[in-house]
């Protein structure tokens, strides 16, 4: 069930005057790439490292789905989202993949505004608490008095009070660790912390590495319903100066997702095939973990699409929850001429 704060609502409320006047553009489809010249190089940059939730973009790549759309893609390691962003901004790569929360925060922050996101790879945050069964945390409330491990400048850490708020829980009373990403599943596992804020789909990791103990995992999605996860990026120059490009990659691209989450043993194997120090198996457990959150829930929308209605509610969301200020709308941050069209 949708859990909002009263200031949340009120902006959705400002926000559909803004929708009102928008209109969702032309159809997502891009135009064939028709007569075939030299095929267009560009750079793509992974939301973080070579893993599972980014086996996709290896797969669309071995598949032929890029050659088909007369694309040649040099895919490059990602690290959090500023990074990616301001990579982006230096022409360093023409698209990534990245946490869409994360980079709208910054979008209404006014730190990058020059990107556009053009397709949703997570309909919800994946963004979740993360404690070893038996180690006292059952439900949000038991994380007062308790430490709680996150990424240092992660979204995890930007959302945790607007959760802990909705949640019903005193976020000044948890003790919040930062850390490296790699190091936290060994925080928890040497109960150096009592929890974690990461995400889901490195369930299966986390468990691994605390020598098979299963975990209780409590997902910001219950309270923070309408925040999606990673999805994928340009810039707006591209974007407005070469619709056809962006929407041929975006076409590739989500068509490798597709088949990814319909095959994630064979999405892992690409994946390994590609980046050797990949782990096979944590790659299909992120796959696998992800599927559900792929496809739009209850709807026959397509893969990555989004409504400009269910953006306002986001924003509402990171504004009700002080998170950013007045003033960001949905076209300011996702182009829904490109971004295939929610039912």
């Amino acid at each position: 069930m949708r859990r909002f704060r009263a200031g949340a609502v009120a902006v959705v409320a400002a926000l559909a005057v803004v929708l009102s006047g928008c209109s969702s553009g032309s159809d997502s489809k891009s135009t064939p790439a028709g007569a075939k010249g030299a095929p267009d190089k560009v750079s793509y940059i992974t939301a973080f490292g070579a893993v599972g939730r980014d086996a996709f973009i290896w797969v669309a790549k071995e598949k032929g789905y890029f050659k088909d759309a007369n694309i040649d893609v040099d895919i490059q390691l990602g690290a959090a989202v500023g990074d990616n962003l301001k990579n982006l901004a230096a022409g360093k790569a023409q698209f990534s993949a990245l946490d869409l929360i994360g980079a709208w925060i910054l979008a209404g922050k006014g730190t990058y505004k020059d990107f556009t996101t053009i397709a949703v790879i997570h309909q919800q945050t994946l963004v979740s608490i993360i404690a070893l069964q038996g180690g006292g945390i059952t439900s949000p409330k038991d994380l007062e008095g308790k430490k709680v491990g996150m990424a240092t400048g992660s979204v995890n850490q930007l959302l945790f009070p607007a959760y802990a708020k909705l949640a019903g829980f005193d976020a000044t009373k948890v003790s919040i660790q930062n850390a490296a990403p790699p190091q936290l599943p060994g925080l928890l596992a040497t109960k150096k912390v009592d929890a974690l804020s990461t995400f889901l789909i490195g369930q299966k990791g986390i468990e691994k590495v605390a020598g098979g103990t299963k975990t209780v995992v409590l997902p910001y999605s219950e309270y923070l319903s309408d925040l999606v996860g990673n999805g994928i990026v340009t810039t707006k120059d591209l974007a407005k100066n070469n619709p056809d490009l962006a929407g041929r990659f975006r076409d590739a691209a989500l068509k490798g997702l597709e088949y990814t989450i319909q095959h994630p043993d064979e999405a892992a194997q690409i994946l390994k095939q590609n980046q050797p120090t990949a782990d096979v198996n944590a790659a299909k457990g992120e796959i696998t973990l992800m599927t559900p959150y792929v496809t739009p829930s209850g709807s026959k929308a397509p893969i990555g699409s989004i409504s400009e209605a269910r953006v306002a509610r986001a924003i509402a969301i990171l504004q009700g929850g002080g998170l950013i200020p007045a003033g960001l709308t949905p076209d300011q941050v996702v182009d829904f001429n490109l971004v295939p069209k929610a039912s």
